[in-house]
């Protein structure tokens, strides 16, 4: 097994994994999202008329549906099924007069859910110069040989690698550096649950890492439920098919950037 990956494995399960990770991934308290008073207007006035047709239209215009249903997605990007779909539209405005306004309200303005707000949270405990070094701009980063991590945006991280290290995947990166002479690229993921969006984010992590003619050495900065033994979809394939592969918690990236 990788070494890197056995000692994430060991660092979850034996020492303070967790109280460490905080400090990549600290999960603050949100607020709740801001509620348009316009809009909402227009929600109290269809609610109290039941006017489903401008009850549904007008919340869907809401960053929050207030009720979770298989078909909004269609409604938002077909309006004009409103209209032909009046059952559905009534089946929907059932469900959410059994709210009543005031928990309408709240569902509207739920706060973010966690794992929607990590993306900022690596670079910027990358940026604090946790790994031995801090980022440094493209124009630097090219003009030097130096250890160094390029501080750049998801795309501006792509561009480089596509354009020097024959990247190829459509697909922002959230690290790029190069230490001892050797570029490295990799994605960071913390997967806060199993199955659904966090299998398909563990498997974007998977493709950079498995990506082919890449001139780099490719890794994956995973942390979170995968590193729990149990007989799930992440544990298996970590133990088996992707063993030897470059993948670790971020808490040991800087020893291995530094081994390299």
């Amino acid at each position: 097994m990788n070494s890197y990956l056995q000692l994430s494995l060991d660092y979850a399960s034996q020492r303070s994994y967790l109280d460490d990770l905080f400090r990549v991934y600290p999960t603050l308290p949100n607020g709740l999202r801001e509620i348009d008073e316009k809009l909402w207007q227009r929600v109290e006035q269809a609610f109290d008329t039941k006017d489903n047709q401008a009850l549904i239209q007008t919340l869907l215009k809401f960053e929050t549906f207030p009720i979770k249903d298989g078909y909004v997605a269609f409604l938002r990007k077909m309006p004009k099924a409103l209209v032909l779909n009046p059952r559905t539209v009534n089946r929907l405005s059932g469900r959410i007069y059994e709210l009543g306004l005031s928990e309408l309200y709240k569902h509207c303005s739920v706060p973010k859910e966690t794992n929607r707000q990590m993306g900022p949270c690596f670079r910027n405990w990358v940026k604090s110069g946790a790994l031995g070094i801090f980022p440094i701009p493209l124009k630097a980063f090219l003009s030097s040989k130096d250890d160094a991590i390029l501080d750049e945006g998801d795309a501006g991280m792509q561009r480089f690698a596509r354009e020097h290290l024959h990247y190829q995947r459509s697909k922002g990166l959230d690290f790029v550096a190069r230490f001892h002479g050797k570029y490295i690229i990799g994605e960071a993921k913390f997967l806060t649950d199993f199955g659904g969006h966090q299998n398909a984010q563990f498997n974007d992590a998977i493709s950079t890492l498995t990506a082919s003619n890449v001139h780099a050495v490719k890794v994956a900065i995973l942390d979170g439920v995968l590193y729990i033994p149990n007989q799930g979809k992440l544990y298996r394939e970590l133990t088996s098919s992707l063993q030897n592969q470059n993948i670790m918690s971020a808490l040991v990236l800087r020893e291995f950037l530094h081994a390299l």
